[in-house]
């Protein structure tokens, strides 16, 4: 199986790289879900191992993927800015207000990518499944090469079937890779359901306390961040090893 962390630092990235992950989904502020990376935390992702396929994140704030003009216009931009700073695909998603695909939103961001690879990312579990379904194949026809799917489940465990058919929907055109709350026992499952990708991001939650005595400032604030951990990602990389 091909395994990609999503990460959020050098250090996460070095991971990945140290455990033979296939890429990594590179993007900013994990805790909100993940956010665009900046230029320089991609130069630097690229300077510690410039052999290191990444696909950056391409979403401009946390919340809903229902994006008015100026913020499509922004994210087209980022995405040429991104190609230009080495990136080897974005991960992308729209969705229109009464909950479909926004299909012009997605033509003007695989037309920006110039040939990166473009993944769908999991905007598409917002849709019901029978929509997710139908949309894979025009996703495909828009020039989209993989789609980042839970199967519309909490846990992407639990949507294996939709995955499943999602993937039959594909008829090669695209990859459908099995994200979201994935566990490394998943694994198996996914493989034998013909699922060629696995996304995880193998963290692990940091926390200092502030010394006492604490102001009321600091007691309000949450100083807690996520890292990527070491073990998790040598344990998914020898799970999707031995599942090549």
């Amino acid at each position: 199986m091909y395994l990609e962390i999503a990460v959020q630092d050098v250090p996460g990235a070095k991971l990945a790289a140290v455990h033979g992950a296939a890429r990594i989904e590179l993007c900013s502020a994990l805790q909100l879900g993940g956010l665009t990376p900046s230029q320089g935390l991609l130069a630097a992702v690229l300077l510690a191992d410039p052999d290191l396929p990444v696909h950056a994140l391409v979403r401009p704030r946390p919340g809903d993927y229902v994006f008015d003009q100026a913020a499509v216009a922004l994210m087209v931009q980022e995405i040429k800015h991104l190609g230009d700073g080495g990136a080897t695909g974005v991960v992308i998603g729209a969705l229109t207000p009464d909950g479909g695909i926004d299909y012009a939103a997605v033509d003007a961001m695989v037309a920006a990518a110039q040939g990166m690879h473009v993944t769908f990312h999991r905007a598409i579990d917002h849709l019901s499944l029978p929509d997710a379904v139908a949309a894979v194949p025009r996703l495909a026809e828009l020039g989209v090469q993989r789609i980042l799917s839970s199967g519309g489940a909490a846990r992407a465990g639990e949507g294996v079937d939709q995955l499943v058919a999602m993937h039959e929907a594909a008829a090669g055109m695209l990859s459908v890779m099995a994200g979201g709350g994935v566990q490394i026992a998943d694994f198996a499952t996914f493989r034998a359901a013909g699922l060629n990708d696995v996304h995880l991001s193998a963290k692990r939650t940091i926390n200092h306390p502030t010394p006492s005595p604490r102001t009321a400032s600091a007691r309000a604030e949450d100083n807690s961040y996520f890292a990527t951990d070491a073990d998790i990602v040598r344990q998914a990389a020898e799970a999707a090893l031995v599942l090549a």
